[in-house]
C-alpha cells in the first residue's frame, strides 16, 4: 500500500520579499486623511489634490509662488534681542540663538521688493518656522519700515500672515506693535497706495487683531484659522457651541470680515489683476 504513503519532501526556505518604501515619498492630508505622493504637491503648490486641503508653506516657497525671480530682501540686520529677561520653562535669548544657529537668520516676517507679473511691489511674509511666526519688535518693526519702503517707492505692499499672535516674551514691547504697524499703514492709505493683506492658516491673536485685518482688500487662503482667540477658548467662555466653520475664511467671507477667499494656485494671478485694476489699467479681477 505504498502508493498511499505521501513522501515528505524537504521545503526549500525562501526569502521573506519585503518592499521598503523610502522615507518622505507619501505624506497624509491633514483634512481627508489620504495618502499623497510628495511630487504632486509640487505641481499643485502644496494644495492636496483630493480635497483642497492647503498644507502650510515656508518663506521662500512663498515668495517663489507670488513674486518674479529676482527679489531682493530687505531689512536682515535686524535682530531680536530679551530687553526682558525672559525666562520660563526656557530661557528666549537661549532659544533665539538656537534659531539663528539652525539658520532662521531672517526672524518670524521676511520683507522683500520685487515683482509680480511686471509690477514693483513691497512684501512681507511671515515665517512660522520662527517661534509660531510670533509678533516681536523686530517684527513690527520691519513691516513698519516696509510700509515706509512702499511709501518711498510709491508701490504696493502686501503682507501674507500666518501667526500665533504676539510675542509674549517681550511683554507689552510685544503689543506696541500692532499699533505701530497700523499706523505706518495709515500713511499708505493717505497717500492712496494700495494694501493687501492675505490671510493664510493660521492668523491669530495680535497679528488678526490689527494689520492683518487693515487692508484695502483682505484676501484668505481657503479654510484658513483667522480669529483673535481659538474656537476652544470661545467655547468655553460663552459655554455655547459655535457653528461650524466657524473662523475659517469662508465663515469670515460670509460674515463680511474677509473680501475674498482664493485658492494658492489662483492668488498670484488674482493679485496682478487686483492690483492692475486698482491703478485704473484694467477690469477687477471678479471679471
Amino acid at each position: 500500500m505504498s502508493w498511499f504513503i505521501k513522501k515528505r519532501q524537504q521545503k526549500t526556505a525562501v526569502e521573506a520579499r519585503t518592499v521598503r518604501v523610502p522615507e518622505g515619498l507619501w505624506i497624509k492630508c491633514d483634512a481627508c486623511r489620504e495618502l499623497i505622493y510628495r511630487a504632486e504637491l509640487v505641481n499643485t503648490r502644496n494644495v492636496c489634490p483630493k480635497c483642497g486641503y492647503h498644507f502650510r508653506i515656508g518663506v521662500e516657497e512663498r515668495l517663489a509662488s507670488l513674486l518674479d525671480p529676482g527679489w531682493t530682501v530687505l531689512f536682515s540686520h535686524l535682530r531680536s534681542v530679551d530687553p526682558l529677561g525672559f525666562v520660563a520653562a526656557k530661557s528666549y535669548a537661549e532659544q533665539l540663538r538656537k534659531l539663528v544657529e539652525s539658520g532662521q537668520t531672517e526672524e518670524a516676517v521676511v520683507v522683500v521688493e520685487g515683482r509680480l507679473e511686471g509690477r514693483e511691489v513691497v512684501l512681507a511674509a511671515m515665517n512660522w518656522d520662527f517661534l509660531a511666526a510670533s509678533m516681536g519688535s523686530v517684527v513690527g518693526e520691519k513691516l513698519r519700515l516696509g510700509a515706509e519702503r512702499a511709501l518711498e517707492k510709491a508701490c504696493p505692499y502686501l503682507i501674507v500672515s500666518c501667526s500665533g499672535g504676539a510675542r509674549m516674551q517681550e511683554g507689552t514691547l510685544s503689543l506696541m506693535q500692532m499699533a505701530k504697524v497700523s499706523a505706518a499703514l495709515a500713511k499708505l492709505d493717505r497717500a492712496g497706495i494700495p494694501y493687501l493683506s492675505i490671510l493664510t492658516d493660521p492668523t491669530t491673536g495680535g497679528v488678526s487683531a490689527s494689520y492683518a485685518m487693515l487692508g484695502d482688500l483682505n484676501i484668505a487662503e481657503p479654510k484658513a484659522l483667522i480669529g483673535f482667540a481659538g474656537p476652544r477658548v470661545i467655547e468655553q467662555t460663552i459655554k455655547q457651541t459655535l457653528p461650524d466653520g466657524f473662523q475659517r475664511s469662508e465663515f469670515l467671507q460670509a460674515h463680511g470680515m474677509v473680501d475674498k477667499v482664493v485658492t494658492r494656485t489662483e492668488l498670484r494671478r488674482f493679485l496682478a489683476l487686483t492690483l492692475a485694476w486698482m491703478a485704473g489699467e484694467g477690469a477687477p479681477a471678479a471679471e
